[in-house]
């Protein structure tokens, strides 16, 4: 089981999202380019080693597919889904933080 209060790569975050409904590597793929507007582009070595990571931290699991196919689906776990709601309220924070004093300056209040 992996820390939740653990800052989480841009990859990670987009991959935990796209598993909000199952999908195998390739679907995972296609959805974080859509979800990043096309800006983060997963090559196959990176999605498969963080998919490794996240299923031994117990943040995603493998589902049981169809014995002939080869493609495995995987899904967000209660766990992960927890990183992910930890990692979105960091982040909404960093936003409002940097909102805040960024209109600080701008406005010279």
């Amino acid at each position: 089981m992996g820390t939740i209060n653990t800052a989480l790569t841009e990859a990670v975050y987009y991959i935990l999202l796209s598993l909000m409904e199952p999908l195998h590597g390739y679907g995972i793929m296609q959805n974080v380019e859509e979800l990043s507007g096309g800006r983060l582009h997963l090559a196959a070595g990176t999605l498969y080693g963080a998919i490794s990571t996240m299923q031994e931290k117990g943040w995603i699991t493998a589902l049981d597919g169809a014995a002939d196919s080869r493609k495995k689906e995987y899904v967000i776990t209660d766990i992960g889904r927890e990183v992910l709601r930890a990692e979105y309220a960091r982040l909404k924070e960093l936003v409002e933080n940097g909102r805040a004093v960024l209109e600080k300056e701008e406005t010279g209040v």
